[in-house]
């Protein structure tokens, strides 16, 4: 997943390296999720990059999910090499909390939160 501009220094400078790393030399280009985004694959899942998806038929891009969805923690053993859909279930959550936490942090700046005591 293409790493937005806000976030890149939350990365580390050889993040290209790491995730060519894990991509490429430890998963052979195959998404390496076991189930751990929520869908039995009975196994490892079958997505392989630059191939058609067994889940949805669209091109695979093999992404790297930082298992605690931190940028900063490039251990190995937090990383996985997954497909775009394996990556998005895994993030669901996460990606859930942060839109609220955006969404409540956009109101009180617009003032339109007002928790005052009478």
């Amino acid at each position: 997943m293409p790493i937005r501009p806000e976030n890149r220094d939350r990365y580390p400078i050889n993040w290209p390296d790491i995730s060519r790393s894990i991509r490429v030399d430890r998963a052979r280009l195959r998404c390496e999720c076991d189930g751990r985004c929520g869908t039995s694959h009975d196994g490892r899942c079958a997505a392989r990059n630059s191939r058609p998806s067994p889940m949805t038929g669209s091109l695979v891009v093999l992404t790297v999910a930082h298992l605690d969805h931190n940028p900063a923690n490039c251990d190995p053993a937090n990383l996985m090499a997954a497909c775009q859909v394996c990556h998005l279930r895994y993030d669901r959550e996460h990606h859930a909390q942060t839109r609220a936490a955006t969404r409540r942090a956009a109101i009180t700046a617009a003032g339109q939160l007002t928790l005052e005591s009478p």
